[in-house]
């Protein structure tokens, strides 16, 4: 492990419900602090007297606000996975509607604080852990997006895992710009504009002709 890594590592890992309630009232006000000052002002003293702990409170849990960021991060990529996957209605004729469920459910992931989500993106320092929770998650969420486009009769792509992962960067990616950007187009247009766009092309508009029937 490197001493940049080192230096993400909380110090310490609660053991017991009190311990855990800390660390969570700890992030909360940082998540606040991060949002209402910026990274440079969101100072660890600013953290504590949000959290109502002591700055030594604090340090006994992340040695920095680096870590605290990367602590924040890690927690936001890990509730993202596709809550809903497994109770779609892939019948014929719903395909509009699954892929509404997966950009409805991605906005919803990313409703934060608009500044919280920019200073996550911009300044989270890259550490072994947050690679392997990025890691992880794409390869949940992967999963789920090809079950369902395998599974589903109006999917015609020419290749599911290829699809897969076009769908997947294609939705993260403009939702984190259109979320975290400060924007003019309401929410809902954003959505439908998505929606249709990632419906036309899994369901074979501009498709090239190798593939002529569903896949399964």
């Amino acid at each position: 492990m490197s001493s940049s890594d080192r230096r993400l590592d909380p110090r310490r890992k609660p053991r017991q419900v009190r311990g855990e309630l800390t660390r969570e009232r700890i992030l909360t006000a940082a998540a606040h602090v991060f949002a209402e000052h910026g990274y440079a002002a969101g100072t660890t003293n600013r953290i504590a007297e949000r959290a109502r702990v002591s700055i030594g409170s604090l340090y006994q849990y992340f040695p920095n606000k680096d870590s605290i960021l990367a602590a924040l991060l890690i927690q936001h990529i890990d509730r993202g996975s596709w809550a809903g996957a497994d109770d779609l209605d892939l019948s014929p004729g719903t395909l509009r509607t699954a892929v509404e469920a997966l950009v409805r459910d991605a906005v919803d992931n990313h409703r934060d604080d608009p500044q919280l989500l920019r200073v996550m993106i911009e300044e989270a320092p890259v550490s072994k852990e947050l690679l392997d929770t990025i890691d992880r998650h794409g390869k949940l969420r992967t999963a789920q997006v090809r079950d369902v486009i395998t599974r589903h009769p109006d999917v015609h792509v020419d290749d599911v895992d290829a699809a897969a992962e076009i769908i997947l960067f294609t939705v993260e990616m403009n939702v984190h710009k259109f979320m975290a950007g400060p924007g003019t187009i309401p929410v809902e247009v954003f959505e439908n504009e998505l929606v249709a766009m990632l419906t036309r092309y899994l369901g074979g508009d501009g498709q090239s002709s190798a593939r002529t029937t569903p896949v399964r």
